[in-house]
């Protein structure tokens, strides 16, 4: 395990030099952040109590929101592009080669990647939205440990997902397709466009069901307590989808693995 922690620590490094982008990201989400609320506060006039929110935990989502986009990967992230690559050029052939599994080393690679996002991009645009409205924080220990539980558990969703996209280069030989399509599903059911409270009757039951609302959705309200069958309930459904997206991965990596051509060789 030390390598791959080693691993971990080194992505961490690798992401930290990007200051300016990192910055400039920040800022792009504090922007974004103070939109949407115009957008939210509108809305929630019109329809108060909408989803179950009230103003407070609607604009507290948008902080979260946009604080999680980069940690979680909701546009795709290291995983997505770099490994998706390597798989299309061939180069996938040098990590077969290494004394490790593909599976760990990519995981801790976006681990790392991760936790340098959520501590710089994740934390800026609260500070900033807190300092501006009034937001909802978690109070008690207990709360902040499924917090940040709850973090991690997003973190391992998305790694889930986005990992079996690149591995779809292995029988589709581009990814880029399965990459824009997992974009948009990301979109649509991670609560990054709207709160998925909000979604209507059925359409709401099936978007609440998807790995995907485990990326945000489950994040944010476990932060604001508003899950419905409680936080314990919302940490197992995350757990339930890692578990069901690692064996898929592992599966996936063996299959993909057993035989590998490269450049028609």
């Amino acid at each position: 395990m030390g390598v791959y922690w080693a691993i971990g620590v080194r992505s961490f490094r690798r992401f930290s030099t990007y200051r300016i982008a990192t910055a400039s990201g920040a800022f792009t989400n504090t922007v974004f952040g103070f939109i949407l609320c115009g957008i939210y506060l509108t809305l929630w006039q019109e329809r108060p109590g909408l989803g179950g929110y009230d103003v407070s935990d609607a604009l507290t989502f948008v902080w979260l929101q946009q604080g999680l986009l980069m940690p979680i990967g909701i546009f795709g992230a290291t995983t997505t592009v770099e490994l998706g690559e390597r798989v299309r050029s061939g180069e996938i052939a040098v990590d077969l080669y290494r004394p490790t599994q593909l599976l760990l080393w990519w995981l801790s690679v976006d681990f790392g990647r991760a936790m340098f996002q959520l501590l710089v991009r994740g934390v800026a645009p609260l500070l900033v939205g807190a300092l501006v409205f009034d937001l909802k924080f978690p109070s008690g220990a207990l709360t902040w440990c499924a917090v940040a539980a709850g973090l991690v558990f997003a973190i391992l969703v998305s790694f889930g997902l986005r990992y079996l996209v690149a591995l779809s280069g292995f029988w589709i030989t581009d990814s880029r397709g399965m990459e824009a399509l997992a974009l948009m599903l990301s979109c649509f059911f991670s609560g990054m466009i709207l709160p998925l409270v909000v979604f209507p009757g059925w359409l709401g039951e099936v978007a609440r069901a998807t790995p995907w609302a485990a990326t945000l959705q489950v994040p944010i309200d476990i932060w604001l307590g508003r899950n419905p069958g409680g936080t314990g309930a919302a940490l197992v459904f995350q757990l339930g989808w890692i578990l069901i997206l690692l064996l898929s991965c592992q599966l996936a990596t063996l299959v993909a693995t057993r035989k590998v051509v490269i450049q028609g060789g």
